[in-house]
């Protein structure tokens, strides 16, 4: 076999890189994004589309996904990660696209794009892990932080006479006629684990079949921002952040 024979594409052995990368993760302890990295790249494993599909990093905890899941990813700007996903995900059509997002990313500075693109249909995948707050510079009170709530930036708690009610953001999403699919789930324990794979498995699913924009929404803790226990601070997210913000299909087309 001469070096030509080689080279031939029907000879090369292309060997399958793991969608989920060996680097060990950086976040702290108890924290859902671990979990949920592993889901995505099931999901993306489950149905064999690793080289198609496409990450867009935001700003904040989330954006060091790059770091784990082995697909090709761009990293936007603070809050405009819908928005580029629109971009990429309109040159790129065949691709599945999906952002990949914190409450103050998204809910925040990102409320616009997010609303617009969601209004707008855009073909593509939003995940949006909701916290209560700003995990990675402070723990400063993000839009979803719930009343009586304490964060850096309100040591006595939220009040909704001086900083306004938690933003309910897939409630509001769920509204827009763009929206296929609107879901809130959670990982804390191995059945919620199953659901929220279910739930990202179907928000491919319909991007697939170009139904318009699916957001599935995990609530989190975050124990360090909430100087709790992992343990702590999933019963406290039982017990309160459930209340706020329960779990299930908000829309489901």
């Amino acid at each position: 076999m001469t070096t030509n024979d080689i080279v031939k594409p029907e000879n090369l052995v292309y060997a399958k890189t793991p969608v989920l990368s060996d680097a060990v993760m950086h976040y702290c302890p108890g924290c859902s994004h671990g979990v949920v990295h592993k889901l995505v790249a099931e999901v993306i494993e489950d149905l064999q589309i690793q080289e198609q599909t496409i990450g867009i990093a935001p700003v904040g905890c989330a954006v060091f996904a790059y770091n784990y899941l082995e697909i090709d990813w761009q990293e936007a700007a603070h809050g405009r990660a819908p928005a580029l996903a629109t971009a990429v995900k309109r040159l790129h059509p065949h691709k599945y696209v999906f952002t990949y997002q914190g409450d103050g990313d998204l809910a925040a500075i990102g409320t616009a794009e997010t609303i617009h693109a969601c209004n707008r249909g855009e073909n593509i995948v939003i995940i949006f892990i909701n916290n209560g707050i700003y995990g990675m510079t402070g723990g400063q009170m993000a839009p979803t932080t719930l009343e009586g709530m304490k964060a850096s930036t309100c040591p006595s708690g939220r009040n909704h006479e001086r900083d306004g009610f938690p933003l309910k953001m897939s409630d509001l999403l769920a509204l827009l006629p763009g929206t296929c699919y609107v879901t809130r789930q959670s990982v804390h324990t191995p059945g919620n684990v199953r659901k929220a794979k279910k739930a990202i498995t179907q928000a491919f699913n319909n991007q697939k079949a170009q139904k318009g924009t699916s957001v599935v929404e995990i609530v989190s803790s975050c124990n360090s921002g909430w100087k709790m226990s992992p343990v702590q601070a999933n019963k406290w997210m039982e017990e309160h952040m459930f209340q706020q913000y329960p779990l299930g299909d908000l829309k489901n087309i």
